[in-house]
């Protein structure tokens, strides 16, 4: 074992029990809203006629540019952060979590995410949609299958967009265990932390009979579900494997900040169809979204500079990319329901909370969270969440935002998520390694765990 593993806690999982009981028991005795009523008990196939044709339109590029944040602009922005030695495998990690986690999303994790009448009432979906089994268009009746949730466009649609969501997150996490923990070792826990953790968050959030969503938690594109979900589950990993070798006593040069640049354009260009097409439709509310979202990134940008200029006297290109993720990131469960002004107002907070984040937080917790996922995404996915709940606009929406409602939904889904991601890890440790030996460490992952290089 190598000496700076830590064996994850066998009570982890009691733990989670613990923790599952009562959330499972407050969604099983919370009433169902009449919209939401209504809503459950829309037919699942509409003629074809019925369907909005700009807004599948819409959805569908908003899908690509989603999967585009993730590849490349995930695997470049990760890539350019870390040693030479490890950026194939950085970015192999990113590919890899996007090929497992999208097959996964078919054939069991969209349908407990996104379906009601799951056993657990509001906790998690049921199974009527294993396999993306009912989406066919069905022949000479020109009925297609929608989802209750955007009955306007073809349900293959909406599940193909919720699964670049699904997999961003999941490569989010990566940002925390680069250059020490194994490929094969990193695949089973995506693929176990996309069904035990993401899914059922997802559920609690974005399903409107799930227990947050019944609470009155607000969010729009991902603030909860993505960020917060994957900055915490980066705080387990980070902890869980250990610091880097050498970590803290040699210099950990960045291989290009330049790509790193080029990933984060990617990831702003992208956010434009993570937010804007969260709105679901081709509307005023997604050109909104899409203004939100870049008057927060911009904002970012400048606050985190103005925070590094105090601390340092000098501003860099890594924390100008820093903060523009910073912004974006804080921005994602805002970006429908608050206005230009609000957004200004979430990306400056924001950028100035992620620079602490990714600096005196981190020191003070300790942990060799790698590319700052905790700090950017956890911190960043925090402050807009709450913010949200001050700043939303009930005349954008008709959503009145509540501080309270935001604030348990957070509680709730960073302790869940903290948990079971321990649970998750320690299963995984059960069955492979999780980390590599120091040899193949030092030699790189690249060579040790690909037999491939830059040269």
């Amino acid at each position: 074992m190598h000496p700076h593993h830590r064996t994850l806690p066998s009570l982890a999982i009691p733990l989670a029990a613990a923790l599952l009981w009562p959330l499972g028991v407050a969604a099983q005795g919370a009433p169902v809203a009449e919209p939401v009523k209504a809503a459950l008990a829309a037919p699942g196939l509409v003629a074809a006629s019925a369907l909005q044709g700009a807004d599948t339109a819409w959805l569908m590029v908003s899908t690509a540019l989603v999967l585009l944040m993730t590849l490349p602009g995930i695997a470049l922005f990760y890539g350019g952060m870390v040693r030479r030695t490890n950026v194939i495998n950085t970015m192999a990690s990113v590919v890899g979590i996007a090929a497992v986690v999208s097959l996964l999303w078919f054939a069991l994790a969209y349908s407990l995410a996104f379906t009601p009448g799951g056993a657990l009432g509001g906790f998690i979906g049921g199974m009527g949609r294993i396999g993306f089994a009912g989406m066919e268009v069905l022949g000479s009746s020109a009925q297609v299958a929608v989802s209750h949730i955007a009955p306007h466009v073809p349900e293959s649609v909406f599940a193909m967009f919720q699964l670049t969501f699904a997999v961003i997150t999941c490569a989010l996490v990566v940002g925390a265990l680069v250059e020490r923990m194994h490929f094969g070792a990193l695949l089973l826990f995506a693929g176990l932390w996309l069904l035990l953790v993401y899914a059922p968050i997802a559920h609690w959030v974005w399903e409107p009979s799930g227990w947050l969503a019944q609470l009155g938690a607000l969010d729009f594109a991902g603030g909860a579900v993505v960020h917060i979900n994957a900055g915490a589950a980066a705080l387990v990993c980070a902890y869980a494997l250990g610091p880097r070798t050498g970590y803290g006593k040699e210099p950990f040069v960045p291989f290009n900040l330049g790509i790193t640049m080029a990933g984060t354009g990617l990831l702003w260009v992208g956010w434009f169809g993570f937010n804007g097409g969260s709105a679901l439709a081709a509307d005023g509310r997604a050109g909104l979204a899409i203004l939100a979202t870049h008057v927060a990134a911009a904002a970012g940008a400048v606050a985190w500079m103005g925070a590094e200029w105090l601390a340092r006297k000098r501003t860099s290109l890594l924390g100008m990319c820093s903060g523009i993720v910073g912004g974006l990131v804080a921005i994602t469960p805002a970006a429908g329901f608050v206005t230009p002004r609000g957004a200004l107002v979430i990306g400056l907070v924001a950028g100035m909370a992620c620079y602490w984040g990714a600096t005196a937080l981190k020191e003070r917790l300790g942990a060799d969270d790698s590319l700052d996922v905790f700090g950017v995404h956890g911190v960043g996915g925090l402050v807009g969440a709450l913010l949200t709940g001050v700043l939303a606009d009930p005349v954008i929406s008709g959503a009145q935002g509540s501080l309270l409602a935001q604030a348990i939904a957070c509680v709730a889904v960073l302790g869940y998520s903290l948990v079971m991601t321990a649970v998750v890890l320690w299963i995984t440790s059960r069955v492979v390694r999780l980390r590599v030996r120091e040899g193949d460490e030092r030699a790189g992952l690249d060579v040790s765990l690909h037999n491939e290089s830059l040269n």
